[in-house]
């Protein structure tokens, strides 16, 4: 003869247990993607960054007059527009060319610019930024605006010396 079978056990009255569920993966699935990680740029592109967000800035004002001594943002002398443009850029520059010459010593040759780069000419009297495909963004002198100019001409024949901010 075979054992009866155990009688029902008896729950007390009482609070429901929580009742606790674990997921259990899919095998079939594949693992949910991680977050990316963020990229560390190098000290390069970190400055080519710094230096297209100045260009945009500098772009932003072309048309505004020039004022000696103006440093923006309605209005902007040469070094004026440099320096505003980087600030907003996150690099912070003198406030006249000699000084700016003086500050940054990242010296470039004409033939190895860079967009973003300052080029002084007029023996450091006078700076515009090289925005690449031989063009140079300024504020020229008095009567004038903010203006692209080709890289020939006044800019080779007086060229000084370029520099490279924010490296």
């Amino acid at each position: 003869m075979t054992p009866p079978p155990p009688a029902p056990s008896v729950i007390p009255p009482g609070p429901a247990a929580p009742l606790v569920t674990r997921a259990i993966p899919n095998v079939d699935e594949a693992p949910a993607a991680a977050a990316p990680a963020e990229k560390k740029l190098t000290k390069s592109a970190l400055q080519q960054e710094k230096a297209e967000h100045a260009i945009s800035v500098a772009r932003r004002h072309l048309g505004d007059p020039y004022i000696w001594g103006a440093t923006g943002p309605r209005a902007f002398d040469c070094s004026g527009l440099v320096q505003f443009a980087w600030r907003k850029a996150g690099v912070k520059l003198p406030r006249t060319t000699w000084e700016m010459l003086d500050a940054v010593k990242k010296k470039v040759s004409l033939a190895h610019l860079k967009p973003g780069d300052l080029i002084f000419t007029n023996g450091g009297g006078h700076v515009g930024m090289y925005l690449g495909h031989k063009k140079v963004i300024n504020a020229p002198h008095s009567g004038a605006v903010v203006s692209v100019d080709r890289l020939k001409g006044y800019w080779r024949s007086n060229f000084l010396t370029a520099v490279r901010p924010g490296v």
